[in-house]
């Protein structure tokens, strides 16, 4: 069997209706040998813009935390692509780690999901991924402010604490999401349009998204089969972040921090595989 190594392709995508444009870091799967590769203070083992391999993939877009990277997930998005998906992470312009000045906004909240959409939208025109996308198999992947975006997106209706409707465009092709630790307090009594399956991760530990927002998803969506819940034992809320390099971890540096006895390298391997094994069974079933 030939070994399917993972393509990396670094992209630029435009809101014209705010002038802005942001990056997005896609990988996919590619015949063409990988090697270390540096972004940021991150390596990852990809080969860069490689060739896609033939066939038709699922599309699995990433949505990052408050004040987070797309970088996080390198993980869960490197796995996915040596196992037949194209996953695109996108960096959320004004909520991300350089440009936070969109933090506790009603614009973000309206920024966010529109985004995602225009990713998908990029990434089934644009030439290079087309060809190989299956447009009919699209999932997300949201961690805590990345949760609340595919919720919204999911047919979710938020709300803020006044009661103001936030203004969202659902996406509806997008069939199935995973939710890490997802930040779902905008979704009181409103997700009865939420009707895909759901795989939810909260942490036992977790003072940023506490048990209560899993909760709320449990509670309001319709069918609450479609939800399968994993409580991770003894996780705090950034043990959802891949593994940070060793030079960055610092108790002062709260992402890179678990609770005692937490290890975050390991249960990457599972979260992976358990992430992996959701969207085979909702996106590639046919």
């Amino acid at each position: 069997m030939t070994e399917i190594f993972v393509g990396s392709k670094q992209l630029t995508i435009r809101d014209e209706i705010k002038n802005i444009s942001f990056p997005v870091l896609v990988h996919y799967p590619t015949n063409v040998a990988s090697r270390p590769i540096s972004f940021g203070p991150y390596v990852m083992d990809v080969s860069p813009d490689a060739e896609i391999m033939n066939g038709k993939f699922p599309l699995i877009i990433i949505s990052h935390g408050n004040g987070g990277s797309h970088l996080l997930y390198r993980t869960i998005s490197t796995h996915l692509a040596k196992n037949g998906y194209i996953v695109a992470m996108l960096e959320h312009y004004g909520n991300n780690r350089n440009n936070n000045t969109l933090e506790n906004t009603i614009e973000n909240l309206e920024t966010r999901p529109r985004h995602v959409s225009l990713t998908i939208d990029f990434l089934l025109a644009d030439n290079w991924f087309n060809k190989n996308s299956a447009q009919n198999k699209i999932g997300i992947i949201g961690h805590s402010m990345g949760g609340y975006t595919a919720l919204a997106l999911a047919g979710g209706v938020p709300r803020t604490k006044e009661g103001v409707v936030v203004e969202v465009v659902p996406d509806f092709r997008i069939k199935a999401i995973v939710l890490l630790a997802p930040g779902a307090g905008w979704f009181m009594n409103s997700l009865e349009k939420v009707t895909i399956p759901i795989l939810m991760f909260t942490a036992q530990h977790d003072p940023i998204t506490p048990k209560w927002n899993g909760e709320i998803v449990l509670n309001y969506v319709p069918d609450k089969s479609k939800v399968k819940l994993i409580e991770v034992e003894n996780a705090g809320h950034f043990s959802f972040l891949s593994p940070f390099p060793a030079a960055m971890k610092n108790p002062n540096f709260l992402p890179s921090t678990d609770p005692v006895g937490f290890d975050r390298e390991k249960f990457h391997s599972q979260l992976s595989i358990e992430i992996l094994d959701f969207f085979n069974d909702k996106l590639n079933k046919n």
